[in-house]
């Protein structure tokens, strides 16, 4: 694990997790909030419109354009519903014939509480051909947490990821309309992965051979963290003194998120006694994750000296990710050693399977005043989720719908930025989960456990606001 004072720099930063599945904001696990004066126009044309500082995430290239020294601070808060319909149900591990098999409990509640999600950008003009820039914000992150009698808490109950990057960037141009850029981004990221582990099988399939006030159900709490770099390259290209264009392309990562995998009370034969107990086991344990390849193209067009229309689109490979997968890395320990999840030393294997996404955005921009611009945007958000749809992330394809407004001062070398969005879900997401290992020849249903089974149908609403003050020196 990583130094605490680093784990609390990120939670600090962080505000200790996106609390909302990502799903719901953007395609897989990105996070669309990375500045004010974007979300006005829903990200459209972001990597060829170098409005401030933010260009250090959006096109390191933009930096050209900048003059002196640049710096954009800001945050944005996020609310969302995410909750299971009523019907929800769940079968536990022993057949449907017994009375006991259906799963008691709720729909869980709102898994989704507001969060904020800050940012900071910093640039700088080396000379007329060299800019340099930095940036902290937080890319990628998820949240979900069940209610601890959800029918569904089998499958899950807390899921949390959240990521810091630190982006140094440079840029350079040729004094004739061309720029490229060019940026690191250094990921500092930590997850937690909880549920309610069902003893019932093992119970019932040990007859009367059980320790007396062994519990029907026990916990399992996966931690961990890891470090990894992605590269980003821009260019940036002006048309004319109207139109210019934008690319950014982003390449992808393995993380391997290292830490403890801790099981309380879990159901187990002692191999002397032959009697099913419970067992308390902390094991090391990794989840690897995958961080997917990107490409952004956008265009900026000004009509006039008053309105100007954007547009752009990004390809993401999410299907990079093809299950969340828990591994034990000490081979002696009680679970590791029984690979629950299929393959050797693999404790949980979920499928995901996702599929790549599209984002396509457009937008304006009405400058009504010298100081006073207003914004709007649209963006049509595919979701990565495709033929798993589980209770760890439910998803939907989604319009993104922005309003913003700009406020800058004459002469004060200040601008404030705001906005506002919600977000339309074209779906309920509709959940079927049950157990599945891994096999040489692929996922299969878990041969040990035919009988569980959660099923629900989720509503979901979203809305955020941010706000970022940019200041030129």
């Amino acid at each position: 694990m990583k130094s605490k004072l680093l784990t609390r720099a990120v939670r600090l930063a962080t505000l200790a997790a996106v609390a909302a599945p990502a799903s719901v904001f953007a395609g897989g696990f990105s996070l669309n909030e990375q500045s004010a004066s974007a979300m006005g126009t829903a990200n459209a044309g972001a990597a060829a419109n170098p409005e401030n500082a933010t260009t250090v995430y959006f096109n390191p290239a933009g930096m050209s354009q900048l003059k002196g020294t640049n710096i954009s601070f800001g945050a944005a808060i996020l609310d969302i519903d995410a909750e299971a319909k009523d019907g929800a149900r769940a079968n536990s591990q022993l057949p449907s014939a017994y009375p006991q098999s259906e799963v008691q409990g709720t729909t869980g509640g709102d898994i989704a509480d507001p969060a904020l999600l800050p940012n900071l950008y910093l640039t700088h003009e080396v000379n007329d051909s060299i800019d340099v820039g930095f940036g902290i914000h937080a890319p990628y992150g998820l949240a979900a947490d069940y209610d601890d009698d959800f029918v569904g808490r089998y499958f899950a109950d807390k899921t949390e990821l959240t990521a810091l990057s630190f982006t140094p960037a440079i840029s350079v141009n040729n004094g004739q309309g061309l720029s490229m850029g060019i940026g690191l981004n250094v990921l500092y990221v930590e997850g937690k992965l909880t549920k309610f582990v069902d003893n019932s099988g093992t119970i019932a399939g040990a007859g009367g051979n059980v320790v007396p006030g062994t519990p029907e159900q026990g916990y399992a709490d996966i931690e961990g963290d890891d470090v990894a770099v992605t590269f980003q390259v821009g260019f940036l290209y002006e048309l004319n003194s109207q139109t210019q264009i934008g690319l950014k392309a982003q390449t992808g990562t393995e993380l391997e998120l290292e830490g403890d995998a801790k099981f309380t009370d879990f159901a187990a034969v002692d191999p002397a006694s032959g009697f099913v107990g419970a067992i308390d086991s902390t094991e090391p344990a990794s989840v690897p994750l995958a961080i997917p390849e990107s490409i952004t193209a956008s265009i900026r067009h000004r009509l006039n000296g008053e309105f100007t229309v954007l547009a752009g689109a990004t390809y993401a490979r999410w299907s990079r990710f093809e299950s969340l997968d828990i591994y034990g890395r000490d081979s002696s320990k009680p679970l590791t050693s029984n690979s629950p999840g299929g393959m050797p030393d693999q404790l949980t294997h979920i499928p995901e399977e996702w599929k790549n996404t599209w984002q396509l955005n457009v937008g304006g921009i009405y400058q009504a005043t010298p100081e006073w611009a207003f914004k709007a945007g649209y963006a049509w958000d595919e979701s990565p989720v495709d033929q798993y749809v589980t209770a760890r992330i439910p998803s939907s394809d989604r319009h993104w719908l922005t309003l913003g407004a700009q406020w800058k001062p004459a002469q004060s070398g200040w601008t404030i930025d705001a906005a506002v969005g919600t977000l339309l879900f074209t779906d309920d997401p509709k959940v079927s989960d049950q157990s599945y290992v891994l096999t040489p020849a692929g996922t299969v249903p878990n041969p040990r456990d035919p009988n569980s089974v959660y099923e629900g149908e989720y509503e979901l609403e979203a809305w955020s606001a941010a706000i970022q003050i940019s200041k030129a020196f």
